[in-house]
């Protein structure tokens, strides 16, 4: 037995002692109170006992802007244990209202996605990121009571995959009847240029994340990994979740990484690897944009399918990779500028992989953004800096009404005051969902290991949750989960930082 255990053990005993003698000591105090001081009091000594493994040693947490700053570093067990421990109460309630969205949207109980998590994903997850994953789930069980297993953490991990791309693609291969109206995601504005199209001649890259309100603030982690083996992560993410899955990140090899997803996009390869281990393993492993896109090719399930937009700051090019299942295609130059809002542009794509998707209907929210993306970045070629970036992502002209509104056509999207929704995305009219957060970063800082990020919408404005709620009773199951999201500053974070520092 270890000094550490021992000591673990004899607070627990000291500490289960005096709430005895309290218990004890109280004639009024009533079997239910005393129940609760008892429970308390293991908590204590269990988060206490917990605190000393060595499993934590070097990781950290704070809070800044709105953002929760997770240091995590070591083997891959390592990171996860102190990512499931540091990050417990937000893995929780993150779970909690995704598992709901997901068994919601598909009609399916949530038994479904563990046993789809259990034998379709986890065979074909690599053996680093199981190691991980089960780390989450050991953290989180030494922190808090938590009875989430292996298989939770897994399907809560593929949340943007199994519901909107396996389960349709399920759906049509038992030929169900009646089953739900499932479509693709449509997430993100973003782009990326470089050479004449930059102030400073070198690469910037920003980032909005779109989805839904109730997810999207929860979506406030900024992840600082250190592994054992592999290039040093910054990221933004999701607490529980081992990708960024809205995916903006850097490396420290020099790789600079977004993506928007594609919209209408169909397909599913039940052999291949789960997106959010492919997605994670390119951005610590991969330190050239061919790198990246060969980790992104291996094992495709069409899960998640992006248009990744990637950089590399030691060369100065940036590409942009359109991830079909069953077509790809690779763009890249030296001197140009990359966009996405959930369109794609590869012929080839767009017939094999996402055929209902038209990309010249101008009113719907992709395609109007693609136009004001194209006039936006050209009034502002060789002017484009970081400063320049964050109000781009903010930005809501409206294309298609040629005027300033504040709607679901506009790069910082507002769905929630359109009456028309998105119908490419499934989101009926007024959806709680839009632009959740915002990223930038240049070359010069991803040098340095730095990025800034605006929890809220990077205009500025705030989601206030009740009086939603009220005029929009439709979307009253949300309630218990729907939350105000409140726009904070951009905020720079670094790796290796500590609190006010």
């Amino acid at each position: 037995m270890t000094d550490s255990v021992r000591r673990a053990g004899a607070i627990l005993l000291l500490l289960l002692g005096g709430a005895a003698l309290w218990w004890a000591g109280s004639g009024a105090t009533s079997a239910a109170s005393a129940n609760d001081v008892m429970v308390a009091t293991i908590a204590a000594a269990r988060e206490h006992a917990a605190e000393n493994d060595p499993r934590l040693k070097g990781a950290s947490r704070f809070e800044d802007g709105g953002w929760i700053y997770a240091h995590l570093e070591g083997e891959a067990g390592a990171i996860g244990y102190q990512h499931g421990y540091l990050l417990a109460p937000e893995i929780e309630d993150a779970f909690a209202a995704v598992s709901a969205g997901m068994m919601h949207s598909t009609e399916r109980d949530w038994e479904f996605f563990r046993k789809t998590a259990h034998e379709m994903l986890w065979p074909r997850i690599d053996a680093e990121y199981q190691q991980e994953l089960q780390g989450i789930v050991d953290g989180l069980r030494a922190r808090t009571d938590s009875k989430l297993d292996v298989d939770d953490i897994v399907a809560f991990n593929a949340f943007e995959e199994l519901p909107d791309y396996y389960v349709p693609w399920l759906n049509k291969q038992q030929k169900l009847a009646k089953t739900p109206n499932l479509k693709s995601p449509g997430n993100c504005s973003a782009f990326v240029a470089t050479g004449s199209w930059t102030k400073d001649g070198l690469i910037v890259m920003a980032h909005n994340n779109w989805t839904s309100y109730m997810n999207g603030e929860r979506w406030r982690i900024v992840f600082d990994i250190a592994p054992k083996n592999g290039y040093r992560i910054l990221m933004d993410g999701f607490p529980g979740v081992i990708a960024s899955d809205d995916d903006f990140g850097i490396n420290s090899d020099g790789l600079m990484v977004t993506e928007t997803t594609i919209t209408q996009f169909e397909g599913w390869d039940p052999r291949g690897k789960a997106e959010f281990v492919r997605a994670r393993k390119a951005l610590q492993y991969a330190g050239s944009i061919d790198e990246y896109t060969k980790i992104m090719l291996d094992g495709n399930n069409g899960g998640y399918a992006n248009d990744w937009l990637l950089g590399d700051r030691k060369t100065g090019e940036i590409a942009q990779l359109e991830l079909g299942l069953k077509a790809y295609k690779l763009w890249r130059t030296k001197d140009g500028v990359l966009a996405g809002s959930n369109w794609a542009r590869d012929p080839k794509v767009l017939k094999e992989d996402a055929p209902e998707f038209d990309p010249n209907n101008k009113d719907s929210s992709p395609n109007a953004r693609h136009a004001r993306w194209d006039d936006l970045l050209k009034e502002n070629k060789g002017k484009i800096d970081v400063p320049l970036a964050e109000e781009m992502l903010g930005d809501h002209t409206d294309s298609f009404e040629k005027k300033e509104d504040v709607d679901e056509r506009t790069l910082c999207g507002h769905v929630d005051a359109s009456p028309r929704g998105v119908s490419v995305w499934g989101w009926t009219p007024f959806y709680p969902g839009g632009a959740v957060q915002g990223k930038a970063t240049d070359a010069a800082m991803a040098r340095e290991m730095r990025i800034v990020a605006r929890m809220g919408h990077p205009c500025g404005g705030n989601f206030l949750a009740k009086p939603f709620l009220a005029a929009h009773p439709e979307y009253a199951w949300q309630e218990p989960y729907l939350r105000d999201m409140n726009a904070g500053p951009w905020t720079e974070f670094r790796s290796n930082q500590t609190a006010g520092k």
